[in-house]
C-alpha cells in the first residue's frame, strides 16, 4: 500500500495549485497533505512541486507524474463506479449552467423530459451568459456555444447552431435586399450586445481561394441585450438582424422573416457539454450528456 501513499494528495495539489484547497477537498489537514507529498518526493527521489508563499506549481517531472497518476485515479474511480452501478440506479443532484436563451428554449425542456424518466435525479440549473468557473462554483456541467478555449475542460459536442442574417418582407420591400457585406452599411442593423457581426469572405490567394473570417462593424437605431426583443423588432420591419437559428427558425419557415447573405454565413458553431478535466464523469452526468446529445443532434 505504500506505493499509493501521497498519490491522491499530490494529484489534488497539482489540480488546485494549493495545499489548503487540496486538504479541504480531501477532508484532511494541510499538514498531512504536506507530509504525504514530502514523503512521496523522498520515496521517488524527485522534486514534484515548486512551493512559494503565493503559488504551487509542477516541476517538469511532476507534470509527467501527474498525468499518469490522474489516469490511475480515474481508472480506480471508474472501477468502483462500475461495480456500484450493478447494484444501483442513477441518482443524486446534477448542478449545471447554460446560456440564458438557449437554456430556456432548448435545454431545460429536454431536462424536464429527462427527469420524468429518471425520478431519482435532481437538477439545479443556473442560466447565465457569463462564463462561469465550474470548479470554483461546484458545477458538474456547463453547456457552452462556440469556440472552446479552456484546455482544463473536457467537452462533448451535443449539437450546432447556425447564425442567420434576416429581415421582414416589409422592410426588404422598402429598402431592398443587401447582396454584399458592404451594402449592410446602407441598412438599419438591429444590434445585440456587440456592434459587429461575424461573416466568412472568400478571397483569392496565390493558387486558390481562401475563406477568411470577417468581423463587420454595423450600426442602427436599436441595440438590445435580448434576442427575443431583436426578433420582435425585425418582425415589425425595423431593420436587419443577425441571430442564431433557435430565435428565427420558425419565422423563416413561415416567411415572416427572409434570410439573405447566405454565401457569407460563417460555419455552424458547436454546442458543447463541458465538464472539469479533473472530475470523473459520474453515471448520472454521463446519462444526461448522452441523452442531450441524442435529442439535440
Amino acid at each position: 500500500m505504500m506505493r499509493w501513499d501521497g498519490i491522491s494528495e499530490f494529484v489534488y495539489v497539482a489540480e488546485y495549485e494549493s495545499f489548503t484547497r487540496a486538504a479541504k477537498e480531501l477532508g484532511v489537514s494541510t499538514a498531512q497533505v504536506s507530509r504525504q507529498i514530502s514523503a512521496l518526493e523522498k520515496r521517488l527521489n524527485i522534486k514534484l512541486l515548486y512551493r512559494t508563499t503565493r503559488k504551487v506549481s509542477l516541476s517538469e517531472e511532476g507534470r509527467v507524474f501527474y498525468q499518469h497518476c490522474r489516469s490511475v485515479l480515474d481508472g480506480l474511480d471508474a472501477a468502483e463506479q462500475a461495480v456500484s452501478n450493478l447494484q444501483s440506479k442513477p441518482q443524486g443532484r446534477i448542478k449545471l449552467t447554460a446560456p440564458v436563451t438557449y437554456g430556456e428554449q432548448q435545454l431545460l425542456p429536454l431536462i424536464n423530459d429527462f427527469m420524468l424518466q429518471y425520478r431519482d435525479i435532481e437538477v439545479t440549473a443556473f442560466l447565465s451568459n457569463q462564463k462561469i468557473d465550474l470548479v470554483e462554483g461546484g458545477y458538474d456541467l456547463a453547456i457552452r456555444i462556440g469556440k472552446l478555449n479552456d484546455s482544463t475542460m473536457m467537452a462533448k459536442k451535443l449539437s450546432r447552431r447556425t447564425n442567420f442574417v434576416c429581415a421582414a418582407p416589409t422592410y426588404l420591400d422598402k429598402y431592398g435586399i443587401p447582396h454584399t457585406l458592404d451594402e449592410l452599411s446602407q441598412h438599419n442593423c438591429l444590434l445585440g450586445t456587440r456592434d459587429y457581426w461575424h461573416f466568412i469572405e472568400t478571397a483569392k490567394g496565390a493558387n486558390e481561394e481562401v475563406n477568411k473570417e470577417r468581423n463587420l462593424r454595423v450600426a442602427g437605431t436599436v441595440q438590445y441585450n435580448s434576442g427575443h426583443s431583436l426578433v420582435d423588432a425585425a418582425l415589425k420591419g425595423l431593420g436587419v438582424v443577425q441571430l442564431p437559428d433557435y430565435y428565427v427558425q420558425k419565422h423563416l419557415a413561415s416567411g415572416a422573416l427572409v434570410s439573405f447573405l447566405d454565401d457569407y454565413r460563417e460555419p455552424d458553431e458547436g454546442i458543447w457539454a463541458v465538464y472539469p478535466h479533473n472530475r470523473h464523469l459520474s453515471p448520472k452526468i454521463r446519462l444526461l450528456v448522452d441523452y442531450l446529445a441524442k435529442r439535440l443532434a
